[in-house]
């Protein structure tokens, strides 16, 4: 079958029309070849040519989608019989029994099976499989493993609009992780921001296993270390809220706004107590109040930072940080927006002696702050650019610190398990692992965590899970590794040795410089009384600013270059040489004079 197709279309739409004819062949050019182009080529015999003889390739990533998997429990119940038997009732199973126990079959395989019991019974009797063969041989130092840290997991904010994670919490089992998801900066919080936090399984990244719905987003929150099922954290309006896990997602308990704190809640820890139910909170208010979570409508105790020990709350300190040693029940400190450290007293008589001293030595507060685990004495601070280590005993200085940063410390923790390891975070996305003993100007371990800043660090109980919290809303487990997380064999006395030896050295320092002021005051007294002559007035302030000032314009003018211009060229000339002498006297400084 012809197949035509007809197009329809104007004449002028088809353009000028074609007209073709038959005609022989025309030659319009002809290039001859030139043989003296020849020279300008080289030939090329024989030539080479690499040739792959396999089919090209090429590699690509492909991000292939996120398994879900979802825990459910399985109510395993006796199994084994057949259907037609209710393993409830008891004359249904004797009577399958007894008509079991009557056949061939059965009997020849429980002698078949009871010989090879037998064997590997006496076997065992004969053999003990747990014998330590070298117990009494000295141990072999294997080779120290180079400190490096792993990404385990990452626990990212199911909402649209990212939150800070502003705090972290271990379940006591080390099986969980509970963050607290706030934005701190008020004027970009906006009415879509959720106001949930989240308990998340470390196994499961997917979705978090338990929602805590607060009245306002928390900036803190705890765990009990005695009762695992209990929370309590600190919310942005000031409130105190108490979960219990067994009881869903609300609040069992919440604080009242008229009796809670006047800021964000930055700290909250639990106390020890017969109870169990004491907690502790710090706000930017100024303010540390004693709560117990059976019954939050009003504190137990208020604690005003004011350093004057007058109790008032217009010049308090606004309070960041806490610390609590359950060996000292009545000992705690406080990190404050100023960069000072508050030591105080709970069980102290009277409100002015519970605040007992103060150490100055941060340039901005100071968001970190935790003794250590086997020196309580010494404490860890962090604030601006460095972290610090301090000595309860020595008030005017730390007896070590890092050397500034390049970017702002936002959180730090002593490792459970090493005494002389600690870690911090940093606001570009770094986590550092310091060895003092290894190691004093420059972290062990440092590891780029994230391209956002980090704000929270937390340490499981046995020191080799680390979470840090993000700018972003991600919380990143890490696995640290052996070296860095195992206690080593004379960590504890060198630490000891150290900690001393620095105290003792901060100590001469602290009375060399009493020193120098005692003597610098004792002279200025015997210049007063050797001058009985002069008035009291002479040495009054105005006099001192005026002869300051005196001294200043002398130096001033003394260092003030005389200015020469000899032809074109301008000559700078200071003022105690002479190169001309007959301008020497007469030209003032800062002049310029044309030498002919």
């Amino acid at each position: 079958m012809e197949i035509v197709h007809v197009y329809t279309r104007l004449r002028g739409e088809f353009g000028r029309q074609c007209l073709f004819s038959d005609r022989p062949a025309e030659l319009l050019v002809d290039v001859p070849p030139d043989p003296r182009l020849a020279q300008d080529f080289i030939q090329k015999n024989p030539r080479d040519q690499a040739l792959q003889a396999c089919r090209d390739m090429s590699e690509h990533q492909v991000n292939t989608e996120r398994f879900e998997s979802d825990s459910c429990g399985i109510n395993h119940v006796e199994g084994g019989w057949p259907k037609d038997i209710n393993p409830q009732e008891m004359e249904q199973t004797i009577r399958y029994r007894k008509k079991v126990e009557k056949d061939e079959s059965y009997v020849n395989s429980l002698l078949t099976l009871g010989s090879v019991m037998e064997h590997c019974i006496r076997q065992n009797n004969a053999v003990d499989i747990y014998q330590e063969y070298f117990e009494d041989e000295d141990e072999v130092e294997e080779s120290p493993e180079p400190p490096s840290a792993k990404t385990i997991n990452v626990f990212r904010d199911p909402n649209e609009v990212k939150r800070t994670v502003s705090c972290l919490s271990w379940h006591p089992d080390g099986g969980k992780l509970a963050a607290a998801y706030s934005c701190l900066q008020f004027q970009r919080s906006s009415r879509d921001m959720s106001l949930d936090s989240y308990i998340w399984d470390i196994e499961n990244p997917n979705r978090p296993e338990l929602t805590l719905k607060p009245a306002s987003p928390l900036v803190c929150l705890e765990y009990n270390p005695k009762d695992s099922h209990t929370l309590v954290g600190g919310a942005y309006n000031g409130q105190i809220a108490y979960w219990d896990t067994r009881r869903g997602s609300q609040p069992v308990e919440t604080s009242s706004v008229e009796q809670s704190h006047r800021d964000p809640v930055y700290k909250i820890i639990w106390l020890q107590s017969k109870t169990g139910t004491d907690v502790f909170s710090a706000s930017t208010d100024g303010q540390v109040l004693w709560w117990d979570v059976r019954r939050l409508s009003e504190p137990t105790e208020r604690l005003v930072l004011d350093l004057s020990r007058e109790g008032n709350l217009d010049r308090a300190l606004g309070a960041v940080s806490l610390e609590f040693e359950s060996t000292m029940p009545t000992k705690f400190l406080v990190g404050t927006e100023q960069g000072v450290v508050v030591s105080c007293n709970r069980k102290a008589k009277t409100p002015a002696e519970k605040i007992v001293c103060s150490y100055d030595g941060h340039h901005g507060p100071v968001y970190a702050l935790q003794r250590n685990p086997f020196f309580p004495k010494n404490f860890l601070t962090v604030g601006d650019w460095t972290a610090r280590i301090w000595s309860e005993d020595i008030r005017d200085s730390a007896i070590m610190w890092t050397k500034y940063q390049t970017s702002y410390l936002m959180d730090a923790c002593w490792s459970p398990v090493r005494p002389s390891v600690f870690f911090t975070v940093k606001m570009d996305g770094v986590l550092d692992v310091w060895d003092i003993l290894f190691k004093q100007n420059d972290p062990t371990l440092s590891l780029k965590v994230c391209d956002e800043a980090l704000y929270s660090l937390r340490l499981q109980d046995n020191g080799r899970l680390v979470a840090c919290g993000s700018q972003q809303g991600g919380a990143t487990l890490l696995e640290i590794s052996s070296g860095l997380s195992t206690l080593q064999k004379n960590d504890k006395s060198l630490l000891a040795a150290m900690f001393e030896r620095e105290t003792k050295r901060e100590k001469v320092l602290e009375a060399r410089q009493r020193e120098i002021r005692l003597k610098e005051r004792s002279r200025s007294e015997q210049s007063r009384e050797g001058e009985p002559g002069r008035e009291d007035a002479d040495h009054g302030p105005d006099q001192l600013i005026a002869k300051a000032q005196e001294d200043f314009y002398v130096v001033t003018e003394m260092e003030r270059p005389t200015c020469l211009k000899v032809g074109s060229l301008l000559v700078a000339v200071p003022r105690e040489i002479s190169i001309i002498p007959n301008l020497a006297e007469t030209e003032s400084v800062g002049i310029c004079k044309e030498i002919t």
